[in-house]
């Protein structure tokens, strides 16, 4: 990540107060299961000595590793050299943290790039699309929309990936913790890692909790 921003966001990690800090990283670091995990925590602890780890700046760091334990159908890109788009559909709360975690970056042979856009229409080729909370229209109608396109359509407002949507973000605890709809990740033809749904509260359609376990 780059140089991490003062910010007044609730859900940042004290850097005020070092023994706070130490102790989140520690228990960051208590998750690396898996090694997409364990590069999170370790890119964090470089820079949360001098500077607050956003709430927003983990989140970009999630999205960059969803994206890698994602597979995606070769159909959905036009070509071998195609980028993998990630875009942000409404208003765009991440700050300078997507360029941040993601530009620079590559997953398997196909660079990362980035996108922003208030209108629906002008999401085109965008293959993870995070939706922030300034977009009103249920995860459903926007699935809907993306019928026959095979997208990682990520959110963070309440029941997001229960009414449809294949990522959820939540927070609990002040961290930042994941919910994964397996149904609407097969509806859009993508499949999600089991290292991934491992480490995931899911839930399927239906509205029912069956498995799985927050990040803690």
């Amino acid at each position: 990540m780059g140089t991490l921003r003062e910010t007044t966001n609730p859900y940042r990690l004290d850097c005020h107060n070092v023994r706070r800090v130490r102790a989140r990283l520690a228990d960051l670091t208590l998750i690396c299961t898996v090694p997409f995990l364990c590069m999170i925590s370790n890119s964090i602890a470089v820079t949360a000595q001098t500077k607050a780890a956003t709430e927003y700046q983990v989140k970009a760091a999630f999205l960059y590793n969803f994206a890698k334990f994602v597979d995606w159908p070769p159909s959905a890109f036009t070509d071998a050299k195609q980028p993998l788009d990630v875009c942000v559909y409404g208003r765009d709360p991440f700050g300078t943290a997507l360029e941040d975690a993601l530009l620079g970056k590559s997953i398997g042979e196909r660079r990362v790039s980035l996108g922003r856009a208030m209108q629906f229409q002008d999401l085109v080729g965008c293959h993870v699309i995070f939706v922030s909370a300034s977009v009103h229209e249920p995860a459903a109608d926007l699935a809907n929309r993306l019928k026959g396109r095979a997208v990682l359509l990520v959110g963070e407002s309440e029941g997001f990936a229960a009414s449809g949507g294949a990522i959820q973000f939540t927070i609990e605890d002040n961290r930042v913790h994941f919910v994964i709809n397996p149904d609407a990740a097969d509806r859009a033809g993508l499949k999600i890692s089991s290292k991934l749904l491992a480490l995931a509260k899911i839930v399927r359609d239906s509205n029912r909790s069956v498995a799985g376990s927050a990040l803690r």
